[in-house]
């Protein structure tokens, strides 16, 4: 039996960012992973999704150029077929970052092969071989769920890990979800000139918890997207097409993109031989300041294969944590980073900080700010006369607590919003800040301002093109 230090099991970003840590305190370490390398977010996630959607968002932009005098717009055409392969080109280099970080130690400390505990110290391999390690650091991923109602149809379904290697585009489409991804892949599809059906069970989309801000972009995602809100009660061949039956509808498509979510890797590891503490989702119970698995003083775990927080720049953070807590005779706590989601749809979907629904479970006395993007200067100009923003702040200090939007450039509202929340800055610090004019920006100021002005929290305000 081999004995290590630290054992890591799994080389996407969690994994990787704790090993980068660990071996400023040791050489005596292995990472276990037997899949494709690359990590989740250059290969099949955040990064070729993001070029699918630029080239979906630059086609679809041709409806607005006659608007401003450019003619010929309705002329161009896509070839889908070398949108993917340009996808495809663009990941690989992504991918080939990764992997050239790796080439320094791959060779030496990565075993590709399957891990499970044999005891709450012991990991042994597929082919029987098993190492002691002091710490132990569960970075193992996730991977798509696949909703049973859609097995035995798998030939007429992609999830994310395959859809961006596909040779052959159908044109009608059923996208299941209206998480992040669903909403994300399906608005591409749709402004590359396909026919999609968005389905989900409930009225949600990207974990919006304010009923204000989620009734708004309902209304408006469904001005030039078809979503059926409604359980999936059956699914039936038909031909080389399937038909979708919901509660009240019935859709027949030639593809369904699975984005229901994603399953924690943890599952497989064999966990029961180590007897944790476990969530109702029968995850390990674990230390978010710590990354320490409840129960235990050396198993640690981050990343997606956790459940908290399955966003890149939180599974590296997490990693970090527990590659430093890994190394060290007692675990320090780590202050964590203002929560910030983001949706890359048009207009952009965010959250920051604290949630609406957050708020009003926790009865933290707070106010809320409004703005509409509709009548928003910037926004007139840029053609994306939609969106709106709703700003928490504590009505008795007046900091900012957090934010849900749907705005043109929510990307950047969010990380203003994510910066002053973290320095803790009040309603009136952030309207010391400047506001250049015109930018989307504005909007934000104008929020600020009606919390100032003490209006009534229903009502929407308009911001005028000269503020």
């Amino acid at each position: 039996m081999k004995k290590l230090d630290v054992a890591i099991i799994g080389a996407g970003t969690a994994g990787l960012s704790a090993r980068s840590i660990v071996a400023k305190h040791t050489d005596n370490y292995k990472i276990f992973d037997a899949g494709i390398l690359g990590t989740t977010c250059a290969r099949v996630g955040c990064m070729p999704s993001k070029v699918l959607i630029q080239a979906a968002q630059d086609f679809y932009r041709r409806h607005k150029l006659s608007e401003e005098g450019i003619e010929g717009g309705d002329l161009l055409s896509v070839d889908l077929l070398k949108t993917f392969a340009h996808v495809r080109k663009l990941r690989d280099r992504f991918v080939k970052g990764v992997m050239e970080d790796m080439k320094s130690w791959q060779d030496t400390h990565l075993i590709t092969e399957i891990v499970t505990f044999k005891n709450e110290n012991v990991l042994e391999t597929s082919w029987g071989e098993t190492f002691e390690a002091k710490k132990i650091i569960i970075a193992a991923g996730s991977k798509p769920v696949m909703p049973e109602v859609f097995q035995g149809f798998e030939d007429f379904c992609v999830d994310t890990d395959v859809f961006f290697e596909m040779n052959e585009i159908p044109k009608k489409w059923a996208v299941i979800g209206t998480g992040v991804i669903g909403l994300e892949l399906g608005q591409a599809l749709l402004q590359l000139g396909l026919d999609v059906t968005l389905i989900a069970r409930r009225k949600t989309m990207a974990g919006l918890t304010d009923p204000d801000i989620l009734d708004y972009t309902i209304q408006k995602l469904l001005d030039h997207n078809t979503i059926i809100f409604e359980n999936i009660q059956n699914v039936v061949k038909k031909g080389d097409q399937i038909e979708i039956v919901t509660d009240h509808q019935k859709v027949t498509v030639e593809k369904v993109l699975l984005a229901a979510g994603r399953l924690s890797n943890a599952f497989a590891l064999g966990l029961s031989n180590i007897g944790i503490s476990q969530q109702k989702n029968g995850l390990p119970k674990f230390d978010p300041e710590t990354m320490l698995v409840a129960g235990t003083n050396h198993i640690f775990i981050a990343g997606d294969v956790n459940g908290d927080r399955p966003i890149l720049h939180e599974a590296a953070d997490e990693g970090r944590i527990a590659g430093f807590n890994a190394c060290q005779e007692r675990v320090e706590k780590f202050r964590r980073r203002t929560p910030l989601s983001i949706t890359f749809t048009d207009p952009q979907i965010a959250m920051v900080g604290k949630t609406y629904q957050e708020l009003m479970e926790s009865q933290i006395p707070f106010v809320t700010g409004k703005v509409t993007f509709e009548g928003q200067g910037r926004s007139i100009v840029k053609l994306k006369e939609k969106g709106l923003l709703h700003l928490y702040a504590n009505s008795d200090s007046g900091e900012i607590l957090g934010a849900e939007l749907f705005a043109p450039d929510g990307e950047h509202l969010a990380h203003m919003l994510s910066w002053a929340i973290s320095s803790k800055w009040t309603v009136d610090q952030c309207l010391s800040k400047p506001f250049y004019h015109p930018v989307v920006q504005e909007g934000l100021r104008t929020a600020l301002r009606s919390i100032k002005k003490g209006t009534n929290p229903i009502e929407i305000y308009r911001q005028s093109t000269v503020d």
